[in-house]
């Protein structure tokens, strides 16, 4: 029998793109200056789109966004406390006034604590909730209006995987996740009639500053080291390897793109098939 064979191209590569049809599309990706964001903005900027960043550091900010004009595309960013709703509203008029329009949501801003339950604060639940999931909601409905004008859009929720798993040290996140994965199909439902997908990735441990973090945490609680930390949570992912942030980046471009034009209300973990849970 004949065999064919396939030339794997790499999806962020900027000349390879959908057909074309997410160029000059706007994306507004919240936390977009590094980590996951900042790779989510990479890659839909080389399928064309004009992508607005926003984050709290002005220096990664302006880094970020030079990286992603570098793509041929337009890029604007914006220095925004997510966690405060005035600032999000700021946000979304300037995103408009300087785009013009909105075709894709990314909420990817997050804050994380690395702690027991003991040492988890009535104000640290209340923060981990202003700045994820009521900050996630909040933009949401910002611009939905948006959207609904265009009868076109993309929300793309990042969550993670302790709203699926327990986490020790991260139970704060664990409350928030889950009203993210939550939210995502209560929202996808209502956003529906205007022709807006809203969908949620789970990222399992990604090699970002923030899961570094949570390792040296681990590491101190366990009087050990982190590189004993880190073999031992790559050896708990049957893939054999931590997460890229590019990774995630491609579930966020595949909800984006038109392949998932009838896909909503969904979250998919991307985490090397450390996940499991049976999720029907």
């Amino acid at each position: 029998m004949p065999t064919t064979s396939k030339t794997a191209v790499s999806i962020s590569h900027p000349n390879w793109r959908l057909n074309d049809q997410l160029k000059d599309k706007v994306a507004l990706v919240t936390g977009g200056s590094r980590g996951i964001g900042r790779s989510i903005a990479l890659m839909l900027a080389d399928q064309g789109m004009h992508v607005v960043i926003c984050g709290r550091t002005e220096e990664s900010l302006k880094k970020t966004a030079e990286e992603i004009r570098s793509r041929g595309v337009q890029s604007w960013s914006f220095q925004a406390d997510v966690s405060r709703h005035e600032d999000l509203e700021n946000l979304v008029a300037q995103t408009v006034d300087a785009a013009q329009r909105i075709d894709v949501l990314v909420n990817n801003a997050v804050t994380s604590t690395s702690a027991p339950f003991d040492e988890l604060t009535d104000d640290l639940f209340r923060y981990h909730i202003d700045v994820k999931l009521m900050a996630y909601i909040r933009i949401a409905r910002l611009v939905l209006s948006h959207m609904e004008k265009q009868r076109w859009g993309r929300i793309v929720n990042i969550g993670g995987m302790t709203a699926r798993i327990v986490a020790p040290l991260r139970m704060t996140n664990g409350v928030v996740n889950a009203g993210v994965a939550n939210f995502t199909k209560q929202f996808a439902g209502y956003a529906a009639r205007h022709n807006v997908t809203v969908n949620c990735v789970h990222p399992g441990y990604t090699a970002t500053e923030r899961i570094m973090q949570i390792f040296e945490r681990e590491a101190r609680e366990a009087d050990t080291d982190i590189e004993t930390v880190i073999s031992r949570r790559t050896s708990d992912i049957p893939l054999g390897k931590l997460i890229q942030p590019e990774d995630i980046a491609s579930a966020a471009l595949f909800f984006c793109s038109p392949l998932a034009d009838m896909i909503t209300g969904q979250c998919i973990a991307v985490d090397g098939g450390s996940g499991e849970a049976v999720i029907y």
